[in-house]
């Protein structure tokens, strides 16, 4: 018999972040940003990668992609702690650092294949976010 797929429940693995340090982000032949995490609680390195251009919230103004500062802002992020996340339809994915805030939702156009892809859990769950899809299906 074929494998039933497990119903996705919204931040549920996004908040596995919670407690875990940002300790790099890096910015891969302009084409996409990727983040990397660790913490005690994890032996390895979990990552995001955001294939979309993810806005930044910092001392009560956004960064865009566009934005003269952007990267710097992206850079000032790192070595923060998540301290909460929020994932859902309309407002796509916030992960809360005690340095600001990264934010996925992008516009239809910005959209190639996927949106996001968290792995690295010692337990090898990740998830992959496209649009028309689990806390996208405003982007269809």
């Amino acid at each position: 018999m074929g494998e039933t797929r497990k119903q996705y429940v919204p931040n549920e693995l996004l908040s596995r972040l919670v407690d875990l340090r940002l300790y790099s982000v890096e910015f891969v032949l302009n084409d996409y940003v990727q983040f990397r995490f660790d913490g005690d609680q994890n032996p390895g390195h979990v990552t995001l990668n955001s294939y979309v251009w993810p806005g930044v919230r910092q001392d009560g103004s956004l960064w865009r992609e566009r934005d003269l500062g952007y990267a710097d802002a992206l850079r000032r992020l790192a070595p923060g702690t998540v301290v909460s996340t929020t994932e859902q339809t309309g407002s796509g994915i916030h992960i809360e650092l005690d340095t600001g805030t990264i934010v996925i939702h992008p516009a239809k156009e910005e959209i190639f294949v996927e949106i996001a892809e968290l792995s690295g859990f010692p337990d090898g769950q990740w998830m992959a976010w496209r649009p028309g899809e689990d806390s996208f299906e405003d982007l269809a």
